[in-house]
C-alpha cells in the first residue's frame, strides 16, 4: 500500500514540475554579449565531429568564440575537430597538461578552459552533445529572463543504445522530475537542492569567479552538481530548463561503456554510504515491490505499477524512446540502477574505478 501512494505521489508530483519547469524559447532575441562555446574533450574522435559542426552553426550570437580543449587525447580527436573547422577564426583548440594532484580530469580540463575564454557567459558543452541551431540563444535568454539566473543546465534528450541503455538512461530526468520539487528548489537557495547537468551548462563568468571557479569542485566526481552547489554556496541562483528540443546527447556507446561511467560516479550520488542505502530501499519499496505485489494479484500493487509507468511516460520527453517496453519494465530499470549502486561502492572500495584511462 505505502509503496504504491508514494508511486501515484511521485507521478503526481512530475504534472507539478512540468509545469514548472522552464522552457527555452523557439524563436530567442539575439545574443549581444560576448560568449564562448567551450568543449572537454578526451579520446573523443569517433563522435566530436557532429558536435563541433553544431556549434559552428550557432545562430543568434554577436561575439562567440569555440574552445576545445584536447585532454590528452591518443585518438586524434585534435586532428578531426580542426578538420571540421575548416580554419573557422572563432574555433581554437588548446592542449591541456595532465591533471595536477587532487584535481580530476574534467574538472580541470574546465578549468584551463574557462582560463583562457573571454566570454561574459561561459557555455560548457560536452563532446558528445549536438546542439540546434537556435540552443545557446535560447538558453541565454532563460539564463537573463525575468528570473535570471547564475548557472542554467539545459537537459538534454538522450540519445540511448542497447538494452542497458534504454533501462537506465531515461532515470536521469525521471528522477529529478519525480522528486525535486522545482520551484522550490530553485528559490531556497539551499545548495544540497541544486540541480546540474554537465552536458550543457551555461554560467555567469562573474559569478562561476565568485564560486571559486572549477577549482572549488577540483575533486568532485559528480563536477556538474557541485559547480551548482558552489556557485549557490556564493550567493547566485541555478536552475534547470528543458533541453529537449535543444539538444541530444549520447553518453554511451554500448552496454560495457555505462557500466563504467555510472560505477564511476554513483558511489558520490547520495551523500554517503548510509544515504546510498535509504535511497536504494526507497527504490525498491516504491517501484519493486508493487509490480511484484500485482504478480499476486494485488490490485494495490498493479496501481502502483501502473503509476511508476505513468511517470516513466511523462518523463519521456527526455530520451529518444517515447514507448516501449523499456518504460513497461521501469521495474528492471530500478534493478539495473540499484546494481550499478552496488557496483560502484564495491569499485570504490577496491579503488578499482577509472575513466578514460585516469583513476577516480
Amino acid at each position: 500500500m505505502c509503496g504504491s501512494l508514494l508511486a501515484a505521489a511521485g507521478t503526481l508530483h512530475q504534472l507539478v514540475n512540468r509545469q514548472a519547469l522552464r522552457r527555452p524559447p523557439d524563436a530567442p532575441p539575439p545574443v549581444d554579449v560576448p560568449v564562448s562555446l567551450l568543449v572537454p574533450a578526451r579520446d573523443e574522435a569517433r563522435r566530436i565531429a557532429p558536435t563541433v559542426r553544431s556549434l559552428l552553426a550557432q545562430q543568434g550570437l554577436a561575439d562567440v568564440e569555440i574552445l576545445v580543449l584536447d585532454d590528452g587525447s591518443t585518438d586524434g580527436t585534435a586532428d578531426v575537430v580542426t578538420e571540421v573547422a575548416g580554419g573557422d577564426p572563432r574555433l581554437r583548440v588548446l592542449t591541456g597538461p595532465p591533471p595536477p594532484s587532487g584535481w580530476l580530469g574534467k574538472p580541470h580540463a574546465c578549468a584551463r578552459l574557462a582560463d583562457a575564454a573571454g566570454g561574459e557567459i561561459l557555455v560548457f558543452v560536452d563532446a558528445d552533445v549536438v546542439l540546434a541551431p537556435h540552443a545557446v540563444a535560447a538558453a541565454v535568454a532563460v539564463l537573463g529572463g525575468p528570473e535570471p539566473l547564475a548557472l542554467l543546465c539545459p537537459w538534454p534528450r538522450q540519445l540511448v543504445t542497447g538494452p542497458l541503455g534504454r533501462l537506465v538512461q531515461p532515470l536521469l530526468a525521471w528522477s529529478w522530475l519525480t522528486t525535486v520539487p522545482l520551484r522550490v528548489a530553485e528559490r531556497s537557495g539551499r545548495p544540497s537542492m541544486a540541480l546540474g547537468c554537465g552536458q550543457f551548462l551555461l554560467v555567469d563568468a562573474a559569478a562561476l569567479a565568485r564560486a571559486g571557479g572549477w577549482a572549488a569542485v577540483r575533486g568532485a566526481v559528480l563536477d556538474d552538481i557541485s559547480l551548482a552547489r558552489a556557485v549557490r554556496r556564493s550567493g547566485g541562483r541555478t536552475g534547470v530548463a528543458d533541453g529537449s528540443g535543444l539538444a541530444t546527447c549520447r553518453m554511451y556507446d554500448s552496454g560495457p561503456e555505462l557500466r563504467a561511467g555510472y560505477r564511476k560516479s554513483l558511489w558520490a550520488a547520495f551523500g554517503s554510504p548510509a544515504g546510498a542505502v535509504a535511497v536504494g530501499a526507497a527504490l525498491a519499496l516504491v517501484y519493486v515491490l508493487p509490480p511484484v505485489a500485482a504478480l499476486t494479484g494485488s490490485r494495490t500493487g498493479a496501481a502502483g505499477y501502473a503509476a511508476a509507468v505513468a511517470g516513466r511516460m511523462l518523463a519521456s520527453r527526455f530520451v529518444e524512446s517515447r514507448s516501449g517496453w523499456d518504460v513497461a519494465a521501469h521495474p528492471l530499470s530500478i534493478l539495473a540502477v540499484l546494481g550499478l549502486l552496488t557496483s560502484s561502492f564495491v569499485g570504490r572500495a577496491r579503488g578499482s574505478l577509472r575513466w578514460k584511462g585516469r583513476a577516480v
